[in-house]
Order: structure tokens, then C-alpha cells, then sequence
């Protein structure tokens, strides 16, 4: 049904109205496979005579009744039901039928095509409680939850406290501790369970039943890291884990990566690994695990008070989820994952159209606070965290955060009470820090000035500092300096960065080379190399010991790929030399998918199959090195499949018989739809091949991965299926538009696909029956970013100039802001 978002103002009108706010939600989810029924009580008290309203989205409302007054159908429009007249103490109940989604938002439904089970879970994102109860939905109307739910007694229920089933089939969960409606979930069907507990704390790991192997292989590891991460939240915080037990439940076709559901976090299934994987995965999931548990700091016990803190959320989230990783984990090289991953998603963000500050001075509605959602609140948030702990010390940090979790537990907060509580612990005026780094948008971009002395010593070193000419703030930077010295070995000091032009003295007379500015990556910011660096960048990256470092030459050279300021090439024959010789993993996968992404966009379309063959040349080089069964030699395998060309054709055939298999690859169901998706570009993959393969991979997965792999195929009407798969059909899963997408568009087939350009432009915002939220998924999973022309951009910016949702709106903006990126590095090639 049609419903209004709600605006900030709204919000808090209905803030002030409401007070003492409890819910108890009963949930049926026995009467059928299209529609649930839930009974919502909702108590709370408030000024005699005043006014306010709920939200609901059903599909029929059974019933409405204020203070046992049954309310009148007028009552409820747009997904809004008006509460007049009200009493101090207040009872509104609610039943209502709603409908299960595909597209996890609200209750979402899914059928594992491996056994027929069936699996539910509530997924309220940050609009969607609506879809499965009654409530005031924003994040500052904390309340207790009781919940009740009705389900086939085989299945087991879970949700955010510990619950008991008595009868079977019938489950109670005691009320929580006052939580935002966003954090509410339940997670039931035939789900498998590994239990633990530790330090008085209950754990349960969770995944549906045609996991169950993957679960028990994975358990121990995902059980070690929730305990080392517990032990040291504990630690750094000074407050326990406040929500009893810690559940981590695994489910089907999640549409975010994860979500912090206290007592019940969710993940995307597909972080139980059933194909091998790298150590770079497997970092990421740490990082996952961790930043899941960081938000029942923040977010969960202190929730903030409005969208426009939502880097109070994700920010801190982040910045703790890569620091346990590297503090307590295998991994150590953390930082050098996100410096070299998902650094590059904020500075992408940052340089877009629709940037805005990490903390926004206003969001206006929950369009706008759904559209933040980004590079910027996680990863630009993130960095600026490292900054402020650079700019503070640790100690002041940490001890400011206790006192803000002592001041505000179980409430709301802003940004101006997390400010006062680090300036007190620090003894510095935040104020100004916050300004420039919260509150304004882009990214600054620092460049050394270098004047050489006739011995070959630097002269002099300048830092110059500049700024987007639409967004001019320069903001103040503490950096590391980091160069080779005389004897070869890497040096290193820190400097703070204000202004325009910022002196180094200490460098003069130095003879070094290699200069790198932010080395140890405590800023963010954008970062240029001078030119004898820059021509000798493929002999430092080989001398350099630390990964780090290497990982920030690296964002450099993709950065001035970016700008148009390199040549996508040069790039491309970094990768191809230097990556064979690189002993760290994650920045072996990260760098040659910069690499691929520059081959197949910023590279002339004259030069891309040259671009891949030299990618695919580097794979060949490592796949021949590396260890057995390594990560080195997965990515390389993996680039080799995304890069091969007519003449691989054999390699990969070869591959799925079992012929040639380099020792320790393991070609496993995900190895092998790869290698299909690859041979149907090239036009070597028959629908009975695809069929026989579904046969051998029964899973949901492998139902979309078949779908991708028919949409990647040269045939008219493998691509009219996929074009109708993302643009016009309703009620499939999310998977399923989503694969459709990505094998729509191939490099190779430019001219097949080219009538479809201007009817994706045309067709995708008119879709009805899809949310905001999904349209922009959509629109980013297949977005034409493989046609790279002036006609397409034509294309693009005619239909933003006609209506459509605003969530749709900015991630066209941004899919085209790319684009436009691309045509420019093509043109100054």
C-alpha cells in the first residue's frame, strides 16, 4: 500500500506527545504462505486532548481500537492511523494482515529450493516495521517489546530475548530493554543451531537446514572471534554486553550485509562460506561479526536521537570492527583491507553529487536518512575517527565513549553529547574539529611539493593542500611522512597539515625517495605522488616492507586513474607487474578488481581486450607461483575466469572436467559457475550446459547464478529475459532481479545490449510495486555502466530530469556521476 514517509518534523512533534511507550506484538505466522497476522498493544501516555498517529502498512486491516473505542476507517490513510483525542494513559490495539516479501524488507519469505523448508525473519530496516506491526517509527520512541509468536511447532523462533515454547508452536518472549523499532526482529523455520556460552554469556549460531555442514565447519571459527571481540568490547568500553544473550543468525537472501538486532544479529547467508575462500573473506566477516557486535554500544544501548547522527551508528561501528580485527584476530593487516577496499567506496562516495557531511546539520525525512546509507557514513566516517583518535590520543577517546555509554544508556543521543563528553575526557575544544570534519562535505587532496638539490637531497618539501571549487574547506590533517632513505630503509614522521601550503623542514637535506604523504593512513584525504616517485612506483612497491603503505600507493595511482589525471593503463600494467610478486592477499584481490573495473571503463574501448589480456597474463604468472590451496592462488584463478579470453577457452573447459587443475585449487560450485558466467560471455555456454549445472547445485545460489549466466549470454533473448527479470517483473526475490543484472551487461556485447540502454533509462524509474530501497538496488545492480558513451549519459541525465523516487533518484545520480568519470578517463586517454 501507498504510504507517506515521515519527516523530521513529524517526528518530533510525535516525540514530544508521546511518553512512557510499551509494546506487546503477537505474530501469527501460520495462516498461509501469502499473508501473517499480527495483534499490536500499544500503551504509552500523553496530554489529555492530544494527537498523534501510528504507522502500519498492512494488507487489510482487521481492527483499531483506541481506549477499547473502536477507530473509524477514515482514521487510517497512507499507511497512517490517527490517534485523536487521547486519554493520559493510552491503549491502542491493532490487528491487521500483512504480506510476507521477497525483497527482505518486512517479513520476508523464502523457500530453500535444496529441501522445500520454509524460513522467515522480520527484517524492519529503518521504514519497515510498518510491514509487520503497529508502531511509532522513529529511533528516539525507545520502548520494550513483548513479543508473542505463533508458528508450526517443528520450527524453532528466535528473536531479541530469550523466548520458550510452551505449548509447541507456541513461543513468549519476555519484554526487552527499550529498544528503537528498528531493532526489533524474529527469525524462525527449521533453522539448525550450534550453542556456547561464554563469560556468562549464552551464544547461538544459527543457519537453515541445507547449511547445516557449513555451519559446523565455520562454527568454531565464528565462535573464537564473538568470544575474542566480547573480551575486548569489555575491555575498551568499561560496560558488558547488555542484552542477555548473543544470537548470530545466518539467513537466506538478506538484503544488507548484516544488522544489529540486539540479542538476535542477522547476517546475509552467504558469510557462511560453502566454496573456499580467501583470507581476505574471511577478514571481512570478521570485520562484519565485529562491527555487528560494536553497535550494541552504539546504536542499540545509546540509539540516536534522530538520521542525522547516523554516523554515530555506522562510523563508530566500522572504526571498531577493523580495529578488533587487527587487535585480536590473525589478520593484523586490517587496516590495510579497509584502506585499500573500503576507503575507496568513501572517496567514491565523497567526490559524488550527492555527497554530504558525515553528520548532516538536517535529514529531512526517512527517504533522505535511507539514501545516507553509504561510503560516507561508514567509510569517510570511519577515517575521520582514526583522525580524531590521532588528534586526541586513545586514552581521551575511550574514556569519553564510557562516560557517554554511562550518561546515556538505554536513551538517545546526539552528536553534540558525544562532542562534550571527548572534550571533557580530552581537555580539548571539539567544536571546531567537528565543523570541519562532520559537518562538511568532500574530500581534500594533498600533494608534495618537492624541490630537489643538485646532490639529489629534497631541497625543500611542501605539503599543498586543496579542495573541491564547490566545496572549498580545507581541514586541519595529522599525517605520517614516510620515504626511503639513502640505505634503503623506510622512514617515518608525523606532521600536522593546516591551510594551503604546509612546511617540512625536517625533510631538507634528506636524501630520500618515494616520498608518501599519510603514510600509516590516519587521514582521509585524497593523495598525490610527485613525479619520480610516481615513475618509480613499480620498484618501491617491491622494496616496501609494509603492506600498508603499499596498499596507500595504490589508492593513489586508482585516485588520479579516477580523475583522469593518469591513464587507465598505467594502472592496468602497475597491476599486471607488480601483483604476481605481492604477499598480501588483500591487496592482490583488492587491486586487481580496481584493475578489471579501470580495464572494462576507463580504458578506450579499443584497448580493453589488451587491458584484460594483461590482467589475465598476471593471473597466469601467479596461478603458476603460488602456494597450493592459498589464498594467492584463488585470486588468481578467480581473475583468470573474469579476464579470460577466447584463447582461455580450453583452460576453463578443462577446469570443469577435472583436466589440468593447478594442485590445491579446488573447483568448487562457486569456481565453477564462475567459469560458466565467463564462457557464456564468450558464447560457449548452451542452456542445456546451465541446466545441468543447476542439477549438480540445487541452492538458491544456484538458482542465481543460472539466471546470471543465461543473462550473460550473446543471444537477443537470453537479454530481453534478463531486461524483463530486473525492469518488469514483481514478486521475484531480490537474488533474482539483482543476478539478472549483472549478466545483462558484458563489455563484449556493447552492440547487443545497446537498444536496451535507453530503455532502462526509460522503463526502471516507472516500475511500480517496488519500494524506494529496492529500486535504487536495482538501478545500481543494472546500471548500463558498461556503455560508456556521450549517448548514454544523454540517456541518463533526460530521465533525471523527470520524477521518480527520490531513492531512486540519487542512486541514478550517482551510477551516472561514475559514468560521466569514465567517458572523461576514455577521452584523455
Amino acid at each position: 500500500m501507498s504510504h507517506r514517509c515521515l519527516s523530521h518534523l513529524e517526528a518530533v512533534a510525535r516525540a514530544a506527545t508521546v511518553r512512557n511507550l510499551a509494546y506487546a506484538l503477537d505474530v501469527d505466522l501460520t495462516t498461509g504462505d501469502e499473508l501473517f497476522r499480527t495483534v499490536t498493544t500499544v500503551r504509552f501516555t500523553a496530554d489529555p486532548g492530544a494527537e498523534t498517529f501510528l504507522e502500519a502498512r498492512p494488507e487489510r486491516l482487521l481492527g483499531a481500537t483506541l481506549n477499547g473505542v473502536e477507530l473509524p476507517a477514515e482514521a487510517f490513510a497512507e499507511g497512517r492511523l490517527r490517534l485523536a483525542d487521547l486519554a493520559a494513559d493510552n491503549t491502542v490495539v491493532v490487528s491487521a494482515e500483512y504480506a510476507y516479501t521477497r525483497s527482505s524488507e518486512g517479513m520476508h519469505r523464502f523457500v530453500d529450493p535444496a529441501d522445500k523448508q520454509v524460513y522467515v525473519y522480520a527484517q524492519p530496516s529503518i521504514t519497515d516495521a510498518p510491514r509487520f506491526m503497529a508502531c511509532f517509527d522513529q529511533p528516539d520512541l525507545k520502548a520494550p517489546v513483548a513479543l508473542s509468536v505463533t508458528a508450526d511447532p517443528s520450527w524453532l523462533v528466535r528473536a531479541n530475548a530469550e523466548g520458550v515454547q510452551n505449548p509447541p508452536g507456541r513461543w513468549e518472549f519476555p519484554a526487552t530493554k527499550p529498544v528503537a523499532t528498528y531493532l526489533i526482529t524474529l527469525v524462525a523455520g527449521p533453522y539448525v543451531e550450534v550453542t556456547d556460552s561464554h563469560d556468562g554469556i549464552p551464544l547461538g549460531l544459527y543457519a537453515r537446514a541445507s547449511y547445516a555442514e557449513v555451519l559446523e565447519r565455520d562454527a568454531p571459527e565464528i565462535l573464537s572471534l564473538t568470544k575474542a571481540f566480547l573480551d575486548r568490547y569489555h575491555e575498551l568500553f568499561g560496560v558488558r554486553y547488555p542484552f542477555g544473550k548473543y544470537d548470530q543468525a545466518f539467513v537466506p537472501e538478506f538484503s544488507w550485509g548484516a544488522m544489529e538486532f540486539p540479542g538476535c544479529v542477522v547476517f546475509r547467508d552467504e558469510l557462511l562460506f560453502r566454496a573456499a575462500v580467501t583470507d581476505t573473506e574471511r577478514l571481512e566477516r570478521a570485520a562484519i561479526i565485529a562491527h555487528e557486535m560494536a553497535h550494541m554500544w552504539f546504536g542499540d544501548l545509546v540509539t540516536m536521537r534522530w538520521w542525522d547522527d547516523l554516523w554515530l551508528n555506522e562510523s563508530f561501528a566500522t572504526y571498531m570492527g577493523y580495529r578488533l580485527v587487527a587487535e585480536v584476530t590473525p589478520w593484523p593487516q586490517a587496516w590495510t583491507r579497509f584502506g585499500v577496499g573500503r576507503k575507496a567506496w568513501g572517496y567514491a562516495a565523497d567526490q559524488r553529487p550527492s555527497t554530504h557531511p558525515i553528520a548532516p546539520t538536517e535529514v529531512a525525512d526517512t527517504d533522505a536518512a535511507f539514501a545516507n546509507f553509504d561510503g560516507i557514513s561508514y567509510a569517510k566516517g570511519c577515517s575521520a575517527l582514526r583522525q580524531l583518535v590521532a588528534f586526541i590520543g586513545d586514552e581521551a577517546f575511550l574514556n569519553g565513549l564510557r562516560a557517554h555509554f554511562d550518561k546515556h544508556a538505554w536513551g538517545n543521543a546526539t552528536l553534540a553529547d558525544l562532542l562534550g563528553a571527548l572534550s571533557l575526557a580530552s581537555g580539548r575544544d571539539l567544536d571546531a574539529w567537528a565543523q570541519a570534519w562532520l559537518r562538511t562535505a568532500q574530500v581534500n587532496t594533498l600533494r608534495p611539493v618537492i624541490e630537489w638539490a643538485p646532490d639529489g637531497s629534497y631541497a625543500s618539501v611542501t605539503v599543498e593542500q586543496t579542495a573541491a571549487e564547490q566545496y572549498p574547506t580545507l581541514r586541519p590533517h595529522r599525517i605520517g611522512l614516510g620515504w626511503f632513505d639513502e640505505h634503503g630503509a623506510w622512514q617515518r614522521t608525523e606532521i600536522e597539515v593546516t591551510g594551503a601550503l604546509t612546511p617540512v623542514p625536517q625533510l631538507s637535506g634528506v636524501r630520500g625517495r618515494g616520498l608518501l604523504l599519510n603514510d600509516g593512513d590516519l587521514t582521509f584525504a585524497k593523495v598525490r605522488l610527485d613525479e619520480r616517485t610516481r615513475a618509480e612506483l613499480p620498484a618501491l612497491l617491491a622494496a616496501q616492507p609494509d603492506p600498508l603503505s603499499r596498499s596507500l600507493w595504490w589508492n593513489s595511482a586508482w585516485d588520479a586513474v579516477r580523475d583522469a589525471e593518469w591513464p587507465a593503463t598505467e594502472l592496468v600494467e602497475l597491476a599486471a607487474a607488480a601483483l604476481p610478486a605481492e604477499p598480501d592477499v588483500t591487496i592482490v584481490e583488492s587491486v586487481f578488481g580496481l584493475a578489471r573495473y579501470a580495464a572494462t571503463r576507463f580504458v578506450p574501448v579499443d584497448g580493453q581486450a589488451a587491458a584484460r589480456a594483461a590482467l589475465a597474463g598476471a593471473a597466469k604468472t601467479l596461478l603458476a607461483t603460488a602456494e597450493p590451496g592459498s589464498g594467492h592462488q584463488l585470486a588468481a584463478a578467480r581473475t583468470l575466469i573474469s579476464t579470460a579470453a577466447e584463447d582461455d577457452r580450453a583452460v576453463l573447459r578443462g577446469w570443469l572436467t577435472g583436466a589440468d587443475v593447478p594442485a590445491g585449487l579446488a573447483v568448487d560450485a562457486e569456481l565453477r559457475w564462475a567459469i560458466l558466467g565467463r564462457l557464456a560471455v564468450l558464447g560457449d555456454v548452451a542452456e542445456e550446459e546451465i541446466d545441468a549445472e543447476l542439477q549438480r547445485d540445487t541452492s538458491d545460489k544456484g538458482e542465481q547464478e543460472a539466471v546470471r549466466v543465461r543473462a550473460s549470454r550473446p543471444d537477443p533473448a537470453a537479454k530481453e529475459r534478463a531486461f524483463d527479470l530486473v525492469v518488469t517483473e514483481q514478486g521475484q526475490s531480490n537474488r533474482i532481479a539483482v543476478a539478472a543484472g549483472a549478466g545483462l551487461w558484458q563489455p563484449e556485447h556493447a552492440e547487443l545490449t545497446a537498444p536496451f540502454v535507453a530503455r532502462f533509462f526509460a522503463e526502471l524509474p516507472r516500475s511500480e510495486g517496488r519500494s524506494g530501497d529496492m529500486l535504487a538496488h536495482l538501478s545500481k545492480a543494472a546500471y548500463p555502466s558498461y556503455a560508456v558513451s556521450e549517448d548514454t549519459l544523454a540517456a541518463a541525465r533526460v530521465a533525471l530530469a523527470g520524477d521518480m523516487h527520490p531513492l531512486l533518484r540519487r542512486a541514478l545520480a550517482d551510477e551516472t556521476d561514475d559514468l560521466a568519470r569514465a567517458l572523461r578517463a576514455q577521452q584523455a586517454a
